[in-house]
């Protein structure tokens, strides 16, 4: 196996070996990889076409599909003529179907090495995957874990002692297009896992906490989860698992690299959770100023506060920001005041200086 994880020293991240799935880099340095999974039936090629083409449309960088069986396998051929972003392939069981998908034009495989046999059998898909050049992913779940010889490993360690297993495999058949993730729906668990791992192979990391649930719930979990691996510098590649429409996901994960600053990604909402002092309806505000704000690309910071605390700070450090205080409101553009408006023209006076940037 590769040397230990060594750190960018501008900003303390795990730089990793560098693959390509498709166009895109992962690891190496490159800015964290956003994915997503399909939530259709991989075999309606037209109704999968549809919802990937709705991730792009939220910048979705890697998106993957289940492949229950050779029709789903055989079906990436037809996807793929589709959509623009690379496709990877996710396998369970039968080895037989990674060298399908891979036939069908996959640009990355998930295997999971708790289900799929026998080594011979991964040594095919390898063998496979290096003629073509495309990366596996050795994706581990705790809830479909290899059986042990030694009970006293905790969760996390037995994740961690069946990768790297299954890297020693692939790098026995010369292969090294290697990412690998430890999944499990307990957050301080899945941490261990991929501190410990960061420290063994210099391979990417795909980061994540698998079952997070639905979305109001799902988003907390997944948020300390990943947020604190990537404080950490450990990760090049996320999903954010909810029960919910893909595109909640992809929105959630930018949402979270934005706060850590590791990507710019569209605007940030700064608003004031309102209290006693304010005198005008800041929730209302808010949320039609976020609902206008999702049309817009540009990674701007907008503000919108209620009352004289804090609110006259906060717009000036936002590129546009509004303070605002009983039946008027102060506007701000980087830094400096630009109009005084009545209450009634909030959003609109707001939305015309963000427009016009």
């Amino acid at each position: 196996m590769g040397n230990r994880w060594e750190f960018d020293t501008m900003n303390s991240r795990r730089i990793s070996k560098a693959i390509r799935i498709g166009d895109v880099t992962i690891g190496g340095g490159a800015p964290v990889v956003v994915q997503s999974m399909t939530k259709t039936d991989t075999r309606d090629v037209r109704a999968t076409i549809e919802q990937i083409k709705e991730l792009e449309d939220g910048d979705c960088e890697l998106v993957r599909v289940a492949v229950p069986d050779a029709q789903a396998a055989r079906a990436i051929v037809d996807i793929k003529k589709g959509i623009k972003i690379p496709l990877v392939a996710d396998i369970h069981f039968d080895y037989r179907l990674a060298l399908t998908a891979l036939e069908a034009g996959a640009d990355g495989l998930r295997l999971n090495p708790g289900n799929i046999g026998e080594p011979d059998k991964v040594q095919k898909v390898t063998l496979a995957a290096r003629e073509r050049g495309v990366p596996i992913r050795i994706g581990l779940n705790a809830g479909s874990l290899p059986k042990t010889d030694n009970p006293d490993l905790n969760v996390a360690e037995r994740m961690v002692d069946a990768a790297l297993e299954q890297v020693r495999l692939l790098e026995s058949l010369d292969f090294d297009l290697i990412k690998v993730s430890l999944k499990f729906f307990d957050v301080p668990t899945t941490i261990e896992a991929y501190q410990s791992i960061a420290e063994k192979i210099p391979y990417p990391l795909h980061i994540g906490i698998t079952e997070a649930g639905l979305p109001r719930t799902g988003i907390i979990r997944s948020t300390v989860g990943i947020g604190t691996l990537l404080w950490l510098g450990i990760g090049d590649t996320i999903r954010v698992s909810l029960t919910a429409h893909p595109r909640e996901e992809v929105v959630a994960a930018y949402e979270i690299l934005k706060s850590l600053n590791l990507r710019q990604h569209g605007p940030v909402l700064v608003s004031c959770p309102t209290c006693g002092r304010a005198e005008v309806d800041v929730v209302k505000l808010a949320e039609e100023v976020e609902k206008r704000l999702q049309k817009i690309d540009k990674p701007i910071k907008v503000a919108v506060m209620g009352c004289v605390v804090n609110g006259p700070g906060e717009a000036k450090d936002a590129d546009v920001g509004i303070a605002c205080g009983k039946g008027k409101g102060v506007i701000f553009k980087k830094g400096k005041k630009v109009a005084t408006v009545e209450e009634k023209d909030f959003f609109t006076a707001l939305m015309k200086e963000v427009e016009g940037l």
